[in-house]
């Protein structure tokens, strides 16, 4: 893409996010004018105007607090529920950038239809599967698999064969936002690790911390708090470990090609840097899958098959859950907005070795 097609390019995002100014500074490293960013804002009052010819890309809306009041209706940006409710207002939102994008002559990088599926985590898992790509055993993927009404049907899934422990994740949830760490002991006990604060109100608030729940009750509360908004459930797989720290990986997949990894570690079942969780030591799971007599190649092409699923979206991230004894992988989920990585530089000897990710995504554009 040469200098003048680039100024036909625009991103919609929130303007003082960090997305949008990693994506800037990308495409000022690559001698590329700057992007014209259309505001969410401005899409979500339908006074958002694109520009005939121009390439438009999607960013993640989050991050912005009147956004977020907007589309979830919630008065405080750190209330859980509202799920729902955001992935309608952000499906309609898509269909109208893409509606309007191809009014004037223009492109979207992004397929509506393939969002629509990758914010349903019940339907993006059944699409994972239907692919071949492996996936933890879930009772509520697809969508005619019958809905998770509250704690008694999760109650009921975990006295199933091998679903002792799961994950109860919101369907159109994202950032291990209300994500439960489910499990059942001796006796008909439960625990439940989450990020999820619960208040003598009942309200759920997002916490940078995990909350340990031993009593039923609470865990029920909750459950039955989120079920309205859609729940998923996957067995809960144990994952190999690094330094005696579980451990998982995020792949970034741009244009079919893994492009960059981290390894995330953490002391309890969620890796998410921003509770806790650590980065991890990229070299030594290498070394693990080779000493385990696995691939790493492999490995990063069940990542590359799974963003296949999903031919109409340049970018996804993808978690990569690697089992004990480091030989076998399974994908846990393909995020859309899951290339927010700062500092990590491209895969050594990948097609984009020495750059960000944001600078992975400038090369890969389309020629206009």
């Amino acid at each position: 893409m040469n200098p003048a097609g680039a100024a036909r390019f625009a991103v919609v995002g929130n303007p003082d996010n960090r997305r949008t100014a990693f994506l800037q500074a990308a495409l000022r490293a690559a001698g590329l004018p700057a992007a014209r960013v259309v505001p969410w804002l401005d899409v979500l009052a339908g006074t958002a105007r694109f520009h005939p010819g121009e390439t438009v890309r999607i960013d993640s809306p989050g991050e912005d607090p009147q956004v977020d009041r907007i589309m979830r209706g919630a008065a405080e940006p750190t209330r859980v529920e509202g799920g729902v409710r955001w992935y309608r207002a952000f499906r309609a939102a898509v269909e109208r950038i893409a509606h309007d994008v191809r009014a004037v002559g223009g492109r979207l990088l992004a397929d509506p239809a393939e969002l629509a599926v990758l914010f349903d985590k019940r339907l993006c898992h059944a699409a994972l599967d239907r692919a071949g790509i492996p996936v933890p055993p879930s009772p509520t993927s697809g969508a005619a698999a019958p809905p998770l009404r509250g704690w008694p049907d999760l109650r009921e899934i975990l006295g199933r064969p091998g679903l002792r422990r799961v994950f109860a994740k919101p369907a159109h949830g994202s950032s291990a936002s209300g994500v439960l760490a489910v499990e059942t002991a001796s006796g008909g006990r439960v625990r439940a690790t989450t990020s999820v604060e619960l208040t003598p109100s009942g309200a759920l608030y997002n916490s940078l911390r995990l909350h340990r729940y031993e009593d039923e009750a609470a865990i029920a509360a909750i459950v039955d708090a989120l079920a309205p908004d859609g729940l998923h459930v996957e067995r809960w797989l144990p994952k190999a470990s690094q330094h005696g720290r579980s451990a998982d990986l995020r792949v970034v997949v741009v244009a079919g090609r893994a492009t960059h990894a981290v390894v995330r570690t953490a002391a309890g079942p969620l890796t998410n840097l921003h509770l806790g969780g650590s980065r991890g030591d990229l070299a030594a799971v290498q070394a693990a899958v080779a000493a385990a007599r696995g691939s790493w190649r492999q490995a990063l092409e069940v990542c590359e098959r799974a963003a296949a699923v999903f031919p109409g979206t340049p970018c996804v991230g993808v978690d990569l859950l690697p089992a004990a004894g480091w030989r076998r992988f399974a994908v846990g989920e393909v995020n859309a907005f899951g290339d927010l990585l700062p500092g990590l530089t491209g895969l050594p000897g990948g097609p984009a070795e020495g750059t960000d990710t944001y600078g992975a995504q400038v090369a890969a554009l389309p020629h206009p």
